[in-house]
């Protein structure tokens, strides 16, 4: 290998060399002399995909540096995976041996990026030339260097880059020994020379994936509904044409998405009645968790629900209105699913003979039965037939899905199977619906998730919000978690709400909208449903287990207050992501306090969100001036995002009330003066 021959960091020759073995000449003479490490925002050595939405821009720093003082050159490079081309840009020198460049991509797949450098041998001639003739240090060999570095460039270049170094070369000829230095050290003569460059001991990182996913993967409002409630009778079952006359109100609560739990045919056996009881009468409708009977399994419609010409038509009505048709994909089966007598062995079986059904002691689900992902008889086919399942839906228009429980199925099946249908449409998204460990929710976004659930329903106080809030905006995780804050779930009603009444629900609902781009909310939520199983965070009458009708226009409803947080989060890139957040200081701990800001402050919200939903709370306050350049005497100007009030600040603190009995939080876009 000569000198100015790539070498590839991260091949054989690097490789051998970290494997316990004495490192040889040859080997030695293989690594690269420039040094590419500590490159971010990368996920397990790239194991796994950063993730970014169209349109984002991702900032990319690492370490490059070499052997004495030559100048580098560093190029950020990224490319769609399967493509052969790559887009380029210069890096920044930070100072330290740092380097930093932002991309932006447009195109929603699977790409990757890597990192380029070199000796810029022309730049470390200026560099030295520029300090020689400075300190008034004889330059005659320096100058005939600089000759000679123009004559080779143009020796190996071709055409009109040949041509403009010759004519640079035949002018430095003609001039005096400082006209040449002036033009050797001009930016220009800079630029020409480094499109010439070979690049002399070119090294390259390893190439490092990002999944780019449509924007809805990081800024969406989710609204979950059971179709076969869309009734004003108990005793009827709803259908998708019912839904038609949900839309329109849901579309004006600002939501974009819209999620049935499964729409699928529900079993027979072992049928749950109300309140999960084990006793199901003739007329009791079942959870539709306990998916398939003698009408189909996963790839079928629940037969009350509608045809499936009538689903294609809610999707395309849905659509009309803005919103996108989010289906559950729950593997589990009824004890009828058509696949245990199509396929026993994809099951697990007692050494009765009898089937194990679903349990999370002391919960039993005698309803339902899980599969088994690695049973003799399951692979391939059980993970080719949930792959297809899921095609299936994407087919006829479904390009999101939220999981059931993914955290309880192997993250093997997961990767492979994420990968592959995004292979085949990358604008298909996966919600996992998981509450388990860390560890497990950061590697299910790891392998591909989209988006999470997560553990913001249980986190109440000052502390326990900061801190989580915190954690979602540091590395690894916010490079592969996405949060979706779920205010409440069909199997969550959250203590905080049992005795909060109609403050507690806008706390939990500022809380969600302002901490996240991406947040969701379960029916009967903007009515303040809050009936608890005693001692428990589950729903009396859960409607899980049957029809619950309801009455959208009821008194007391926050439907309108759901519909402004929404339209404000529209308004305000700063609230369209997670990330960003900064929490300022309000000397009360009842109240939360923090600003959301786009990176160039153009975009500036400031939310104070009172925890109390039941006394009123006060705080001295301080305003982030110097966020804005401003000096602590300073004016700024404030507008009151949920009413449209707006004044000016004078001075960096402030003082603020809440009254729960008005409205539990503020929100203002915050700015200086012009």
């Amino acid at each position: 290998m000569t000198a100015d021959q790539p070498f590839e960091a991260g091949q054989n020759a690097d490789q051998q060399a970290t494997q316990g073995q004495p490192l040889s000449l040859s080997q030695a003479l293989l690594l690269p002399r420039i040094v590419i490490e500590s490159t971010t925002p990368v996920i397990e050595g790239g194991l796994f995909a950063v993730k970014a939405v169209v349109g984002q821009t991702l900032t990319v720093d690492s370490k490059v540096y070499a052997d004495g003082h030559d100048k580098l050159a560093v190029v950020l490079r990224w490319r769609e995976v399967n493509a052969s081309d790559w887009h380029s840009v210069g890096m920044r020198d930070l100072g330290n041996d740092s380097w930093q460049a932002s991309l932006t991509i447009d195109t929603v797949g699977r790409h990757v990026f890597a990192i380029e450098a070199w000796i810029d041998q022309f730049a470390s001639y200026q560099y030295e030339l520029g300090k020689k003739y400075a300190a008034a240090v004889p330059i005659k060999l320096e100058l005939e260097e600089g000759r000679l570095h123009i004559l080779n460039s143009a020796e190996r270049s071709d055409d009109a880059l040949k041509a403009s170094l010759m004519a640079l070369h035949d002018r430095l000829a003609g001039l005096d020994s400082e006209a040449q230095v002036e033009l050797l050290l001009h930016s220009e003569t800079a630029t020409l020379m480094a499109s010439a460059d070979h690049r002399a001991f070119l090294s390259k990182s390893a190439e490092f994936p990002v999944e780019v996913e449509r924007s809805l993967a990081q800024f969406a409002s989710w609204y979950e509904l059971f179709p076969r409630s869309i009734t004003d009778d108990k005793s009827r079952h709803g259908t998708f044409n019912d839904v038609h006359n949900r839309l329109p109100m849901i579309r004006d609560m600002g939501f974009d998405v819209l999620y049935f739990p499964p729409i699928h045919p529900i079993g027979r056996a072992h049928r749950k009645g109300p309140n999960n009881s084990l006793t199901a009468g003739p007329d009791d409708v079942g959870s539709p968790y306990a998916i398939g009977s003698a009408d189909g399994g996963h790839d079928a419609i629940h037969p009350q629900l509608g045809s499936r010409e009538d689903f294609r038509r809610l999707v395309a009505a849905a659509a009309e209105h803005g919103l996108e048709i989010a289906l559950d994909f729950a593997i589990q089966c009824s004890q009828d699913h058509p696949w245990l007598q199509q396929h026993p062995g994809w099951f697990s079986w007692r050494p009765d003979g009898t089937i194990r059904y679903a349990e999370n002691p002391p919960k039993k689900y005698q309803d339902i039965v899980n599969v088994d992902f690695y049973a003799a008889d399951a692979v391939p086919g059980l993970w080719l037939e949930l792959r297809d399942v899921i095609l299936g839906w994407v087919e006829e228009g479904v390009k999101v899905f939220r999981v059931d429980n993914p955290h309880t199925k192997p993250l093997p099946f997961w990767q492979w199977l994420i990968e592959d249908v995004r292979s085949k449409d990358p604008s298909v998204m996966f919600l996992a619906e998981a509450f388990t460990k860390p560890a497990m929710m950061a590697r299910l976004g790891k392998v591909g998730y989209s988006q999470s659930y997560t553990y913001f329903t249980w986190r109440n106080s000052k502390t326990e919000l900061a801190t989580y809030l915190g954690e979602l905006n540091s590395p690894p995780l916010s490079w592969c978690y996405r949060p979706n804050f779920f205010v409440n779930t069909p199997d969550i009603n959250p203590f905080f709400l049992h005795d909060s009444g109609r403050a507690g629900f806008l706390i939990r609902a500022a809380l969600a909208t302002m901490g996240s781009g991406l947040w969701g909310m379960y029916s009967g939520f903007e009515l303040c449903e809050s009936a608890p199983i005693p001692g428990k965070e589950e729903y009396l009458d859960s409607e899980k287990y049957e029809i619950r009708p309801r009455d959208y226009t009821q008194a007391g409803n926050i439907i309108a207050e759901i519909a402004q947080l929404n339209r404000i989060r529209r308004q305000n890139p700063a609230l369209q992501t997670h990330l960003g957040v900064e929490f300022y200081q309000a000397y009360n701990d009842n109240i939360l306090y923090f600003g959301k800001r786009t990176a160039d402050r153009q975009n500036f919200i400031l939310v104070a969100v009172s925890l109390d939903p039941h006394n009123a709370q006060e705080a001295n306050f301080e305003l982030p001036l110097w966020e804005l350049g401003l000096d602590d005497n300073a004016a700024s100007y404030g507008e009151d995002l949920m009413t449209g009030h707006r004044w000016t600040w004078y001075g960096k603190t402030q003082w603020m009330r809440i009254e729960p009995w008005r409205t539990p939080f503020g929100i203002w876009r915050f700015s200086k003066p012009e």
